[in-house]
């Protein structure tokens, strides 16, 4: 019994004990864990006390910008307001004037009108006090008076009439001479001849190698895309392309230049050189014609933008060797001016002066002369009939419009200029263009190029249509055509190609 007590007794106590230690430790935890949670309200308090006061700094500044902005618009309103009240005082006193103005030009219009009741009145008095006394009526009286002048002084009004006409004559001849002369000294132009060659540079004479290339293909790709020849002779650094187009020339001198700087120069290279020089080469027309309009005075709103294009390229167009835009331009200047004193449309005679001789930009691939062409150009894209007109009416012996007589004149005070136009030029392209159409009559050419001053003449042949005994055949038949129909100095050489390129890919 006693073990058991001290058993019981044993566990009693370590019951007590372990109770005591729970309890302690339970009250650790609680005090930790209230510690926790007040030091996390203490935080959040002065977070949420920190947030406070940044929102509050944030909102004044707000509010500051707020009235900064009010101040500066109600500044701009003041003064806006002020400019409204001088602007309504200036506007008062104008009406005022305008009302004073009004009623004393009433006044004068009844004080006129009055006059000229009274005016009237005594005039019919007047008749009628003449022709009582007469008995004649005013035109009796006035037939009679002259009749009567005429039968005595017949022979002195004839030689009073004559001399009148003579003097009439002079006054007119000596206005049209002063108008003539104030429209010319206005116009101050620079002349010179077009040339039919243009020159490359080179960098070192080595470069001559290499335009040439192997056997003379890189040299003969580019007289054969541009239809220029290149003469590489013994000038040092210097290439010469001749050729009797402007067009074909700038293409080749254009492409040329690229090849060289680019350094890479073989036939595929040489073409994509020349499509790309053509295609800049229209862009510069374009801008030409733009050019061309502003410095006329005409907007390019009013002209369409293709007709734009056909003019830039009379910039690289000649007639009898002078620049056909400058000439246009010069003609439209100088009709302005005489317009001007004669009292004529002078928008029609600005932009009928331009585009008089606008056929001459497409007369080589177009058939007809250039007056009907430019006519039929400048009614296709919209111009009004009176316009367009200038393109027929300045080739015409009597122009049935002032305009058109004014645009004549001036294209002829243009051409006439010292220097300004040389006949044998034209003629040498009129020969050259003749040399190559007659070789494209022939059926099979893709094209052909006239070379050599006209001496030499390149035929390209389509080598599916025209084997190599055709070709032989042909060329003869092309030497006796011009035999037959051209006329010229020494002899003309034609060299027909047929080339036959084919290419593939590999893919």
């Amino acid at each position: 019994m006693l073990t058991v007590f001290y058993v019981l007794l044993g566990a009693t106590a370590g019951a007590i004990v372990a109770w005591v230690i729970r309890d302690a430790k339970g009250k650790s935890n609680v005090n930790s864990a209230e510690a926790k949670a007040v030091h996390i309200i203490k935080a959040a308090e002065e977070k949420e006390q920190d947030v406070l006061i940044r929102a509050k700094d944030k909102a004044i500044h707000i509010l500051e910008e707020a009235r900064v902005d009010q101040k500066k618009m109600l500044d701009e309103l003041q003064g806006q307001r002020g400019e409204l009240n001088e602007r309504e005082k200036l506007f008062a006193n104008k009406l005022l004037d305008i009302e004073s103005q009004k009623e004393k030009l009433d006044e004068d219009a009844k004080r006129i009108e009055k006059t000229r009741a009274e005016t009237d009145a005594l005039k019919n008095e007047e008749l009628t006090r003449i022709q009582e006394i007469s008995q004649l009526t005013k035109e009796e009286a006035s037939a009679r008076i002259m009749k009567l002048v005429e039968d005595q002084n017949h022979d002195t009004i004839v030689s009073r009439i004559r001399k009148l006409d003579e003097q009439s004559q002079d006054e007119i001849d000596r206005k049209a001479s002063n108008i003539l002369a104030v429209a010319i000294q206005r116009q101050a132009a620079s002349h010179v001849h077009e040339t039919t060659t243009s020159y490359v540079e080179l960098p070192s004479n080595d470069m001559k190698g290499r335009v040439i290339g192997r056997e003379g293909r890189n040299i003969k790709s580019i007289e054969m895309l541009t239809g220029c020849e290149l003469i590489v002779d013994e000038t040092p650094g210097m290439i010469t392309i001749s050729g009797f187009s402007p067009i074909r020339r700038q293409i080749a001198k254009r492409s040329l230049e690229k090849l060289i700087a680019d350094g890479r120069i073989h036939p595929g290279r040489i073409e994509e050189t020349i499509a790309e020089s053509k295609r800049e080469l229209a862009v510069e027309m374009k801008k030409a014609g733009e050019d061309a309009l502003y410095e006329i005075g005409i907007s390019t709103a009013e002209i369409d933008p293709k007709l734009i294009q056909i003019l830039g390229r009379m910039k690289f167009r000649t007639s009898y060797g002078q620049n056909a835009l400058l000439h246009s331009m010069e003609v439209a200047r100088l009709s302005i001016a005489l317009g001007e004193q004669l009292g004529a449309d002078v928008k029609v005679c600005k932009i009928g002066g331009l585009f008089h001789d606008i056929g001459k930009a497409v007369d080589h691939d177009m058939q007809g002369g250039h007056p009907e062409l430019g006519y039929q150009i400048m009614k296709k894209f919209g111009l009004p009939e009176e316009i367009a007109y200038q393109s027929i009416g300045h080739h015409e012996d009597k122009p049935r419009t002032i305009e058109a007589v004014i645009v004549k004149a001036a294209d002829a005070i243009s051409g006439a200029r010292p220097g300004a136009r040389k006949d044998s030029y034209e003629q040498y392209i009129k020969r050259l263009e003749d040399l190559e159409k007659v070789v494209n009559s022939f059926e099979g050419i893709e094209r052909s190029y006239a070379i050599q001053a006209g001496r030499e003449v390149r035929v390209f042949v389509n080598p599916a249509n025209i084997d190599d005994l055709q070709a032989e055949k042909l060329a003869r038949d092309i030497a006796a055509k011009l035999e037959q129909e051209l006329k010229y100095p020494g002899e003309i050489r034609i060299t027909l190609i047929r080339e036959k390129r084919v290419v593939e890919y590999a893919r």
